[in-house]
């Protein structure tokens, strides 16, 4: 089956712009103005998450490809997955049909960080606001016996205004220690706990991480593949914070791509206005003068 575009504005003014709840999304897959991503991505196999996506689907999304359509991978010195140039980015969610006053929304296999955060995250840094990822994903929408798809997707180009918002992110390693140690800005890496003692290091050519940074691993926000309740995650972000406000905090993780999860946790609790470090330790590695730091290290 081939799906038509739904290119006209959402039939109400309420929007998502944090995490959704499958039945809401299943209850509009024929709504005006409701566009869905698959962001599926397997680091060890870039074409895999395409694959699946042509397998199956749900009714209607459009597959977003961390590496082509969410990154740029021309860029070097910037980390394993680049930021996309602002101009390109939205000409990509033209290609889509997406306008601003449409419902988003982007979903994955992996809780939300390969890459369906990234994506929700470009497109707040865009400006737009009706953004969210689904809860659950793939694998939620499956179990619940929701309806997939496996045809073509229909689209018609559009124009995408840009308004991007730079303050949201970093991207040189200096303003990152200023913003650490002289501003007193919390860096929190969203790195497994292995990796970030420097423990072990699949991915990345140096273990450890950045000094004085501290540890929230993006499956901290999940419980059984979901979301954990919004009044629970912002106890646990308040505690890591430790007084400071939401926007003295920095994210980073390997790439720039996990760390989105926690900016969405963030998002999601209340605690509105944290960055991200967009190289993250993938870019910061790239300069051996850059200090490193390890568990017991």
């Amino acid at each position: 089956m081939t799906t038509g575009a739904k290119t006209s504005a959402p039939s109400t003014t309420t929007f998502h712009n944090t995490v959704i709840d499958a039945a809401t999304v299943a209850a509009h897959l024929d709504a005006p103005g409701w566009i869905l991503l698959d962001c599926r991505f397997d680091l060890a196999d870039a074409n895999a998450g395409w694959q699946a996506w042509g397998r199956s689907h749900i009714p209607g999304a459009f597959y977003a490809h961390l590496e082509t359509d969410l990154s740029d991978m021309g860029k070097s010195g910037l980390g394993r997955h680049p930021l996309p140039e602002p101009e390109v980015f939205a000409a990509i969610l033209g290609r889509f049909g997406i306008q601003p006053e449409h419902q988003v929304i982007c979903y994955d296999a992996a809780g939300g960080a390969l890459a369906a955060a990234r994506a929700w995250w470009l497109l707040r840094t865009l400006g737009h606001e009706a953004v969210a990822v689904l809860d659950g994903g793939w694998d939620g929408w499956c179990q619940a016996g929701l309806p997939v798809d496996s045809g073509a997707v229909q689209h018609q180009a559009e124009s995408y205004p840009l308004a991007w918002q730079a303050d949201r992110y970093l991207l040189d390693a200096q303003a990152l220690t200023t913003a650490a140690q002289e501003q007193g800005d919390l860096l929190i890496d969203a790195r497994g706990a292995a990796r970030f003692q420097g423990r072990e290091e699949p991915i990345d050519a140096v273990a450890g991480h950045v000094p004085g940074a501290v540890n929230r691993p993006f499956g901290d926000n999940l419980v059984a593949g979901r979301f954990k309740p919004a009044a629970q995650l912002r106890e646990e972000f308040l505690a890591l914070l430790d007084g400071r406000q939401a926007g003295q905090v920095l994210h980073m993780c390997g790439s720039g791509v996990s760390a989105a999860h926690n900016i969405l946790a963030m998002e999601h609790a209340g605690l509105s206005g944290s960055r991200l470090y967009a190289p993250s330790w993938s870019g910061w590695i790239i300069d051996p003068a850059r200090p490193v730091a390890r568990a017991g290290g």
